[in-house]
């Protein structure tokens, strides 16, 4: 099949791309194209228009300070793996971004992409969790919206106007909602990710089911143990919604650096997502299993 006609256009910069989302809500986003591509085919989406976002020099920014790094939505995940972006977490999330799908894939998909579209089985949803990554959501700033702080009339030039941008901050836990469903509103853009670093101590796992290579993940395990920054956080994704935080498991291995047993993770899976089935249950509670083993190797 071949998608219903619509309009294309790629903006200059950031505000331009705003302006244009904000005043039609026909009008979508469209940056590697990996999952909205065969939708439009499918013709289970159909805007009336699509702005090309993936060349924004705001949305293709690379930043680092001694506390975090911070990636453009639009980087992609073959940047990652290649070692473009600053490592934040010890090789973690260079290992994932190399085990996304395909290198076809992984030239072209990006990671404000993949978040934004929020499939459940997809890797950066429970990896990014399991970081406690923030993202940065731009949207359009109203009319009589006064600035946040006085600060901001000092950064500006004299006579320049202020910006017709507004950006707020998000946890990721609270950015996905559901399957499929984020807290971005019609009018709002994800710009950046930001990752605080990790200590030269911290250990991590990752585990993931796929039937078959380079498909999306039937069950996901993620673990991150930083001993200096009193960190842990174990993960299970590809749940049929928002990944699941284990705060059971991670408290167990943060106080005693031991690995719960694979029917304490069975129990907690099931005490956080009653509905999903046995099958899926034992698949999600393995990964994390194997994945919580992969972090404490020696």
């Amino acid at each position: 099949m071949k998608p219903v006609a619509f309009d294309y256009t790629r903006p200059a910069n950031l505000a331009d791309a705003m302006q244009i989302l904000s005043g039609d809500s026909g009008v979508k986003p469209i940056a590697g194209g990996q999952s909205l591509g065969p939708m439009l085919n499918l013709r289970l989406a159909r805007p009336g228009a699509l702005v090309d976002v993936s060349r924004l020099p705001e949305l293709l920014s690379i930043g680092e300070t001694a506390q975090s790094v911070t990636l453009g939505a639009c980087v992609t995940h073959a940047a990652i793996e290649d070692g473009e972006t600053p490592e934040p977490m010890g090789g973690f999330i260079r290992h994932v971004a190399g085990g996304i799908a395909y290198r076809v894939i992984r030239n072209k998909g990006t990671l404000g992409g993949s978040l934004a579209h929020a499939d459940p089985a997809a890797d950066w949803l429970t990896a990014l969790t399991a970081a406690d990554a923030t993202l940065t959501i731009a949207r359009p700033r109203a009319a009589n919206e006064a600035p946040k702080s006085i600060f901001d009339q000092f950064r500006r030039k004299p006579g320049e106007r202020p910006s017709a941008i507004a950006f707020r901050k998000i946890d990721i836990r609270r950015f996905v909602v559901g399957a499929y469903t984020t807290a971005l509103k019609a009018d709002e853009l994800l710009v950046s990710v930001e990752i605080r670093k990790a200590s030269s101590s911290v250990r991590w796992g990752y585990d993931k089911f796929c039937r078959k290579v380079g498909e999306l993940s039937d069950a996901i395990g993620a673990v991150v143990i930083d001993p200096e920054r009193r960190y842990a956080r174990v993960v299970a994704g590809s749940v049929g919604g928002a990944p699941l935080l284990l705060e059971k498991a991670a408290r167990r291995l943060a106080t005693t650096a031991s690995a719960p047993t694979l029917a304490d993770i069975l129990d907690e899976v099931a005490s956080l997502s009653p509905r999903i089935e046995a099958v899926k249950r034992q698949h999600v509670a393995v990964c994390v299993e194997r994945a919580i083993q992969e972090a404490l190797r020696p």
